[in-house]
């Protein structure tokens, strides 16, 4: 889908392609990728990169176009709370300004409104390139703060859990934080390689403005190290509790085998050794059911004393 966005007091949809319009492109369709080639002249070569899920973030020039490729959070409708990173690819020619990805990333739809809460005022284009940037880091804290309530339902379950679902979704956990410092990391330097080439080229740009992207990321990175620890620790901790919850379960089965074997052994001596009938009439029958139970309280009590049951 193409939207282009005219910058007045924030961002706004318009009908018509113009100069400084914001064309936005999410999940392009072939027929849309020749469009913006035909009628942008946008390096082909650089969308099929933009395809590739794995492709890292980068800045280079072709052909007069400025190529970035920004890694940002995502979280799949799909498939529930996955969350993952894919490529943002902003590209920059003169007074034309491209953006592409090939998910329905939240970051866009919420980047769009946060501009028109705070009348934002596009100055030009590297600031907007920082703007999307520092978007990037703010919602990679938000998906990290929503990591960190699932680990921790996952705590809470794994506390009595005898499965391997809660270790599973840990392990999910812990890929999708790998992911997330992987790709922040990888803005991180994207971000110092965009700066120097701003400086050498004598390129406008907000200081301030880089500065905040520069804290945000580096929030963001060592969020995603504290909790990628936990987990890691969290997982080998609990490995054990779950092996520790299995004894105790077969600590108890075995309890109450041993409670149920007695008055099994009795009656069965009962039933050989017996000379006169085996009817409930028989006051020895009593006797024998008298000796059950009272053999099976005082193991009972006995196991209980002891912690074993």
């Amino acid at each position: 889908m193409i939207r282009y966005l005219e910058c007045k007091n924030g961002f706004y949809e318009v009908e018509k392609y113009s100069t400084k319009v914001w064309v936005c492109v999410m999940r392009p369709t072939p027929e849309e990728q020749i469009f913006l080639a035909e009628e942008f002249g946008v390096p082909v070569p650089f969308l099929k990169d933009i395809e590739d899920n794995e492709e890292r973030p980068r800045v280079e020039y072709e052909d007069g176009w400025r190529l970035i490729i920004v890694r940002v959070p995502f979280k799949s409708k799909e498939q529930e709370n996955l969350y993952s990173t894919v490529p943002l690819g902003i590209l920059t020619s003169g007074e034309k300004f491209i953006t592409v990805c090939h998910s329905e990333v939240e970051m866009m739809e919420d980047f769009v409104k946060y501009t028109r809460r705070k009348n934002f005022e596009e100055r030009n284009a590297s600031d907007l390139i920082l703007h999307l940037q520092l978007s990037a880091a703010v919602w990679f804290m938000k998906y990290l703060k929503m990591i960190n309530y699932e680990i921790q339902d996952a705590e809470k379950q794994l506390q009595t859990s005898i499965r391997n679902e809660e270790l599973l979704e840990l392990m999910r956990l812990e890929r999708t934080l790998t992911y997330f410092v992987t790709s922040i990391r990888g803005n991180e330097i994207l971000l110092q390689k965009f700066h120097s080439i701003l400086k050498q080229r004598h390129m406008k740009y907000d200081a301030d403005l880089f500065e905040d992207v520069e804290i945000e990321m580096q929030q963001a990175r060592t969020t995603a190290n504290v909790y990628s620890e936990i987990l890691a620790g969290m997982m080998d901790a609990f490995a054990a509790v779950i092996s520790n919850n299995v004894n105790v379960i077969m600590k108890r089965l075995t309890s109450f085998s041993i409670i149920l074997m007695l008055p099994t052994l009795i009656a069965s001596f009962y039933g050989m050794n017996l000379e006169v009938g085996t009817t409930i009439h028989n006051p020895k029958f009593y006797v024998v059911i008298f000796l059950s139970l009272l053999l099976s309280i005082f193991i009972t009590l006995f196991f209980k004393k002891k912690r074993w049951l």
